[in-house]
């Protein structure tokens, strides 16, 4: 029952603090879809609940009635095998149910779920809510990402959180990058160990890596101003050809919430709203193809996954978890780096030049969770590190992340590195 009890507490922590990110919004915040890949804060209160009832409660309670059965429609997101829902671009029409309805089915499934867990249940059942609240916690990340850009699209631009904070402001007391080296040889990757990990990390698996030198820092938001002056968005030899058509199709000139006035760069901040970018912080709010462009300008290149991975089990401390930020600072912003700090971890995720692809010997899990990473490995590139808005014990050595190359309205930046030969 050890595990069980302890489960049980990371449930309503992981349930509250759901609840707490979406704290600051005004009801009408909870509604608003400004773009497909943006759901409203209230369709992911609806579907992290959604993924309890249909998952946990009614395979497991005999005669169970589920809350309202329009709730598997409107709240389910990509699970075939749950049944019809509704399409990702209409999650913004659901002014029904209301914020308070969503929130009453949040309380009555929480309250359902901890009286099933006051029996005894199975271990695979254990499993699955421990997939669940990891589940949520992704969800918490996307709730931030999406307030920023509900928020961030407001002409308006107002402020997620009432306090300006300073923190955000800090410069940098070590602003030139150093290379530290991997050396040539065989590696182990992927997952290795009994505790929580997505079946995207299976299997460990040995790869041959050459040797190459990494940036012991992420690029900064002062750099990208110069590959910015030097008209590199106008520039079709440092792009990928579908990342020059991308440019040229939606007028890229800059990182998503940047904004040229009087000749100066701002950006929109959950935390402090409209300011002036903070020189030495990392870049962040790219594309792939920016990241990549970038690195060729710099004539550099991105980390590969593996290589990124292999860098942090060879050089991260546990000091740099102490000084890492995470969606737990509630900052919700890159910051500039600290000393004796690598930014391996934390601040923002990092584009990797890997395809999102299955592991040597994967194995799709069955029915519904079968459909949680599998059948998205094509045409994404995985991410590594985690961001500002991950929570902390969420994140993992092996965990990987995955989009679209275009997609930008995560925390994301750019780590160089170079091949030692060069």
């Amino acid at each position: 029952m050890e595990r069980q009890d302890s489960l049980l507490v990371k449930y309503s922590q992981v349930r509250a603090r759901s609840i707490e990110l979406c704290a600051p919004l005004q009801v009408e915040d909870y509604v608003v879809q400004p773009t497909e890949d943006v759901s409203p804060p209230k369709w992911h209160l609806g579907h992290t609940t959604w993924f309890f009832e249909s998952l946990i409660l009614k395979p497991n309670i005999k005669k169970y009635q589920y809350y309202n059965e329009k709730y598997n429609y409107i709240f389910n997101s990509y699970y075939e095998s749950l049944g019809e829902r509704i399409m990702r671009v209409n999650r913004g029409n659901l002014s029904r149910p209301t914020v308070n309805e969503v929130l009453h089915y949040r309380e009555v499934i929480d309250e359902n779920v901890e009286i099933f867990l006051s029996n005894t249940v199975s271990d695979e059942i254990l499993d699955l809510i421990e997939t669940g609240l990891n589940h949520e916690q992704q969800h918490q990340e996307l709730l931030i990402t999406d307030i920023k850009y509900i928020l961030g699209h407001n002409p308006l631009f107002p402020s997620y959180k009432l306090e300006y904070d300073k923190s955000l402001d800090r410069l940098a007391k070590i602003v030139e990058p150093h290379y530290l080296k991997v050396p040539a040889k065989n590696y182990q990757v992927g997952y290795n160990g009994d505790d929580f990990h997505f079946d995207n990390e299976e299997s460990e698996h040995q790869v041959y890596l050459s040797e190459f030198r990494f940036s012991d820092m992420l690029v900064t938001n002062k750099e990208y101003v110069e590959f910015i002056a030097d008209k590199a968005y106008k520039r079709f030899e440092l792009w990928l050809s579908d990342g020059w058509d991308w440019v040229q199709k939606n007028n890229i000139k800059s990182p998503l919430y940047w904004h040229l006035i009087d000749k100066s760069f701002y950006e929109y901040t959950l935390t402090n709203g409209l300011q002036k970018i903070n020189p030495d912080a990392p870049v962040t709010h790219i594309s792939f193809y920016e990241a990549d462009a970038f690195a060729r300008w710099k004539k550099q290149r991105l980390l590969t996954e593996f290589e990124w991975e292999v860098a942090v089990k060879k050089y991260i401390m546990e000091l740099d978890y102490n000084l890492s930020n995470f969606q737990d600072n509630n900052l919700f912003h890159p910051l500039a780096r600290k000393e004796s700090s690598y930014q391996l971890i934390g601040d923002v995720w990092e584009w990797t030049n890997s395809a999102y692809l299955p592991y040597p010997g994967y194995n799709q899990p069955q029915g519904a969770l079968g459909e949680y990473n599998a059948k998205f490995m094509m045409n994404q590139m995985v991410l590594r590190g985690g961001s500002c808005a991950t929570p902390i014990d969420h994140f993992r050595a092996s965990y990987r992340n995955f989009f679209q190359p275009e997609k930008r309205w995560q925390f994301t930046g750019i780590r160089l590195a170079y091949d030692e030969s060069n």
